[in-house]
């Protein structure tokens, strides 16, 4: 059975940016996720080769510290970018691939695969946004953001992370952070990747289910 946090929701960034841009709407499972341990319940197996990945990824992320670090950036990356943002109702926690800085400007990078999504960039504007205000190395800068791919970037100036982006995400967060449960919108798509299993989400839609039904004439 999934045990509650005793010190209350703790939320990844990377269960809201979906949220955030309609890409999901099942924000019952960022909230599972928020107020229960990690350790404490069933995950579906994933089919995804993880160390691969992850080998791709390191690569990526090195080349492009060295080429800032050739530009003259101070660079931080991955574990030295890890941040939890304290907030009345939750914790907001994350970790950038990477943060450049120059004097008083910097970058916070964020390193994808495959084609681009907005959740991406929401990403990074997630992170423009706690990074400052949770890491005393980082505050008071006002960062940029850059989402890189294989072949092109996406830059974020500052100015994306205004007051309708911030009203947004707090009122998400604090959806999340309820003691009542989140809206529960169980769909195909969406339950696919998911990796709670039906042992704490009963309604949630098997991947079998899919090819039941009538095939027509047409």
């Amino acid at each position: 059975m999934a045990v509650s946090r005793h010190d209350g929701p703790y939320i990844w960034v990377t269960w809201l940016t979906k949220l955030l841009v309609g890409e999901n709407s099942c924000e019952w499972s960022a909230w599972f996720k928020a107020h229960h341990e990690g350790w404490s319940w069933d995950r579906k197996p994933s089919t995804f080769d993880d160390v691969a990945w992850q080998i791709d990824h390191s690569a990526n992320v090195a080349a492009n510290r060295q080429h800032w670090e050739e530009r003259g950036y101070v660079v931080f990356t991955e574990d030295q970018n890890s941040f939890v943002l304290r907030g009345r109702s939750a914790k907001l926690a994350g970790k950038p691939d990477l943060i450049v800085k120059q004097e008083d400007s910097g970058v916070v990078i964020d390193i994808k695969t495959g084609r681009p999504f907005p959740s991406h960039s929401v990403q990074v504007m997630l992170y423009m946004y706690a990074i400052p205000r949770s890491l005393g190395q980082h505050r008071g800068i006002s960062f940029d953001g850059k989402v890189v791919y294989d072949g092109h970037e996406i830059d974020i100036p500052a100015a994306a992370v205004d007051s309708k982006f911030i009203s947004n995400v707090t009122d998400l967060i604090l959806r999340l952070a309820s003691e009542r449960p989140a809206r529960k919108i169980p769909s195909a798509r969406e339950c696919r990747y998911c990796n709670i299993t039906s042992k704490d989400c009963p309604e949630r839609v098997d991947e079998d289910l899919e090819t039941e039904g009538e095939t027509l004439d047409f």
